[in-house]
């Protein structure tokens, strides 16, 4: 399939299907935070908060972390918060949690809504729309991290109301079909694409997925069962 049948079948699939031009990634990422501040809540009648940022890497100005703390300082600027690495975390910002704690009952990839940091009990309540609020000790904010933007692979699985990526050279290791594809579809109703067209072309024809090398068939393959011993009456 060439990429403009590609894209064809996507704006199908998946109704409003738009691509920003951006020739920098200085741009992309003033693009990208006017249309989730301003611009799509309008057109898509949705919050800011329904818009999620996809991006495939972590690294350069249109990765996850520098766009987390863009879209931070525009959509919840200014509050007192908990420090950790990166970020500061305030009440009212989107976070999403990054490993399983069946303590808490909150899970890889669950988003919510900081809904109260007190500074006097070391607490950070997290909405995560399970009934009550999910309280956090300071020190567990690691488990956390912003989630305006996050990447495509942490996506997987789920689905949001508009979905806006930033596609450019910048990230061309990662510039996959499969990627832009998963990327897209995690869309209900809109997703923006904003970069430049030369970026979306390389990406739709690269088929090459990235071997994983974890060994476990060879693994699976050497294991042998350790054997119980009898207890004697």
């Amino acid at each position: 399939m060439c990429s403009s049948d590609l894209i064809e079948k996507l704006m199908r699939s998946k109704g409003i299907f738009d691509y920003v031009p951006a020739d920098y990634a200085e741009n992309a990422a003033e693009e990208i935070v006017g249309l989730v501040s301003v611009r799509l809540p309008c057109f898509c009648h949705v919050s800011s908060s329904e818009i999620q940022v996809l991006s495939p890497m972590h690294k350069h100005s249109i990765g996850v972390t520098e766009l987390n703390l863009r879209l931070q300082a525009r959509l919840n600027p200014g509050k007192e918060g908990v420090p950790c690495g990166k970020y500061m975390f305030r009440e009212g910002d989107k976070v999403m949690q990054l490993r399983n704690n069946y303590d808490k009952g909150v899970f890889n990839g669950d988003v919510g809504v900081i809904k109260k940091v007190d500074p006097e009990e070391r607490i950070v309540l997290v909405d995560f729309d399970l009934g009550k609020p999910v309280d956090y000790e300071f020190s567990e904010m690691n488990e956390l991290s912003l989630a305006y933007a996050t990447t495509i692979h942490k996506s997987q699985g789920s689905e949001y109301p508009v979905v806006v990526m930033p596609v450019m050279k910048n990230h061309w290791v990662m510039l996959q079909r499969n990627l832009i594809y998963t990327g897209v579809t995690r869309a209900k109703r809109c997703v923006v694409m904003v970069g430049t067209v030369d970026a979306l072309k390389h990406a739709i024809r690269n088929c090459v997925v990235t071997k994983r090398n974890t060994l476990l068939k060879e693994r699976l393959r050497d294991w042998k069962p350790k054997s119980r011993k009898r207890k004697s009456a």
